[in-house]
């Protein structure tokens, strides 16, 4: 009997151990597939996307826990991507919360919407927020989350956008956007964080983010 209970325990740690393995091969095909989106999107404008891969979940859950969602009335993302940042703000807000989104590119509008179905996703510019904050019933926002790729935009899509946020939010209001690392040596990374600082009374950036490719840190400006 002691050999048949032995027996029985093997053959279950060796199916703990394919079905660990097979989530793990299941998931590491997911990352797969949506770089391989990524790099497809990229090719086609450069300049709009920004990154070769999506983000990481270690950068988007640190984005999201620096600020307290919860107490947040009115939040927008701008530039969702495939829906990472998406996912974890409608884990942490309240359900009085208005939410919505804005994504330029149609091909990654309507990946937000497949991947999270329950929230409203406006394939439209950025710049374009207050219109959708009205058509929301709002006239302003407490939170703003972007996933914008600041250091492909000249000069003056950079202070037009950066305006339209600011003018977006309520007094007091909350506004974090990431840069990669590598932003921080190029001119316009440095030109994006001194208009960050010239504009917001509070700018704040954070350590680097290093489970994440290309690695990047995160700035919370507060109006």
């Amino acid at each position: 009997m002691e050999a048949v209970a032995q027996i029985k325990q093997k053959s279950t740690n060796v199916k703990e151990s394919l079905k660990f393995l097979y989530f793990k091969i299941l998931k590491i095909y997911r990352i797969f597939l949506n770089s391989i989106y990524f790099l497809k999107e990229f090719k086609k404008d450069m300049f709009s996307i920004g990154a070769i891969a999506q983000s990481s979940n270690s950068l988007s859950k640190y984005i999201i826990d620096i600020t307290n969602l919860k107490e947040k009335k009115t939040v927008v993302e701008l530039g969702s991507g495939t829906g990472v940042f998406t996912k974890e703000i409608t884990k942490k807000l309240s359900k009085s919360a208005t939410f919505f989104t804005l994504e330029l590119s149609q091909f990654f509008a309507e990946k937000t919407k497949q991947n999270c179905p329950n929230v409203k996703v406006y394939n439209d510019d950025a710049k374009n927020i207050q219109k959708y904050l009205n058509d929301n019933d709002k006239e302003f926002s407490d939170c703003i989350i972007s996933g914008l790729p600041w250091s492909c935009f000249d000069e003056n899509k950079q202070k037009e956008l950066i305006e339209n946020i600011y003018n977006s939010l309520e007094d007091k209001g909350e506004f974090l956007t990431f840069a990669y690392i590598q932003s921080s040596f190029l001119p316009q990374g440095k030109r994006f964080k001194r208009l960050l600082e010239e504009t917001f009374k509070v700018t704040i950036q954070t350590k680097t983010v290093w489970l994440n490719f290309p690695p990047a840190y995160v700035y919370v400006c507060t109006k």
